[in-house]
């Protein structure tokens, strides 16, 4: 897949993103109880700094575990950061109350992984897209139904499916409609939650191109979460890697996908499905060790070395174990990564691995023009 000019590098930008997420912490508490006096904590997200510009979107993709949803959560105010900033629009919204959020809710709106568990079985199609225009004042007799056919026709669907309650459509139908109420307050950021995981691999590419084309007529940005790296390779502007709660690494999708700079970066793309059997016979898969830390206790130093298979071949791993690596760019570049060994975005790391591990798949590997797997 050839990367165009607007997916394949960083957007234009504007003075000021739309989104600002500044180091944003959140922490769970892990006690055995309501009555428990245990001060353990969960730490689901730790350090987590992205921007987002209009018209762009940025795809944030780690395993599961990885605090990718908790992260969308605390950034649309369903939870409660435990520290950081976040600001939409220039406002700080980290803190704000309820009655002062609710104004700045229409610039931020999310769709869910589950389309059927986010959609109130009880109502219409209709009128579950009319629920937030009701809620912020702004459904009127005359427009409120125009607006609802407005959106409907927007993610394809016609009106007659404003009748259908949700438990009558497909999955993908649903996710449309999903996409459709949030939409409805014409928001200026989505979060989008893993919204094609849960459907067939042809709905997925029907949602994807809709998101794509809802993009380009509106402008919207979107913060893509997913685990499914060809999605996101195929949609996404830049991309964001995350591992235990931490960014491990983050450029534009080319030079993620085409320099991967971190170990685990590398190890996800090497897993990647390959639909050309011929490319899939040329590359060695990356096999992580170890299962998943536990995030209520974290390793010291990197988060990753536990699992890291570069580590035995570095001249110094007691580095790794010691000192928690920065997310430091690259001269130049937009690449950031949060390792001790990247040296210019991963020339050294990709070097190891030629001479002691697993060669890295080439570039347009990962996903042929219009397929998702």
């Amino acid at each position: 897949m050839t990367d165009s000019p607007q997916t394949g590098s960083a957007p234009a930008r504007s003075d000021a993103p739309l989104l600002e997420i500044a180091d944003l912490v959140v922490h769970y508490g892990a006690g055995g109880g309501p009555f428990s006096r245990s001060d353990r904590k969960i730490h689901a997200v730790e350090g987590v700094s992205l921007s987002i510009w209009a018209g762009e979107t940025v795809g944030l993709v780690g395993e599961s575990g990885c605090g990718k949803s908790t992260t969308a959560r605390a950034v649309v105010r369903l939870l409660e950061p435990t520290g950081g900033r976040i600001t939409v629009g220039g406002v700080d919204v980290t803190h704000l109350g309820r009655k002062a959020l609710r104004p700045l809710r229409r610039e931020l709106q999310m769709v869910f992984q589950d389309p059927y568990g986010s959609l109130n079985p009880r109502l219409p199609v209709s009128e579950i897209i009319a629920e937030p225009l009701k809620i912020h004042g702004q459904y009127q007799k005359r427009t409120g139904r125009a607006r609802v056919d407005e959106v409907m026709a927007l993610v394809g669907l016609t009106s007659e499916y404003g009748k259908r309650y949700p438990h009558q459509l497909s999955g993908g139908q649903r996710q449309r409609v999903g996409i459709a109420r949030a939409l409805a307050l014409d928001p200026k950021v989505l979060i989008l939650d893993e919204p094609v995981s849960a459907l067939d691999v042809s709905i997925q590419a029907q949602v994807i191109n809709l998101l794509e084309d809802i993009q380009t007529r509106l402008g919207i940005a979107f913060l893509f979460i997913a685990h499914n790296l060809s999605v996101v390779r195929q949609i996404s502007d830049r991309v964001v890697v995350m591992y235990l709660g931490k960014v491990m690494e983050m450029g534009t999708r080319s030079e993620v996908y085409a320099e991967p700079a971190h170990p685990y970066t590398r190890a996800l793309l090497s897993a990647a499905p390959v639909a050309d059997p011929t490319v899939k016979g040329r590359r060695q898969r990356i096999t992580l060790k170890g299962d998943v830390p536990s995030p209520a206790d974290p390793p010291s130093g990197c988060v990753f070395h536990t699992r890291c298979w570069l580590r035995e071949q570095l001249d110094d791993p007691t580095r790794c174990v010691t000192e928690v690596p920065q997310l430091v760019e690259a001269a130049g570049t937009n690449h950031a990564v949060a390792c001790h060994f990247p040296e210019h975005t991963g020339d050294a790391i990709r070097g190891a691995g030629r001479r002691n591990g697993p060669a890295v798949a080439a570039p347009g590997e990962h996903l042929s023009a219009g397929a998702i797997s």
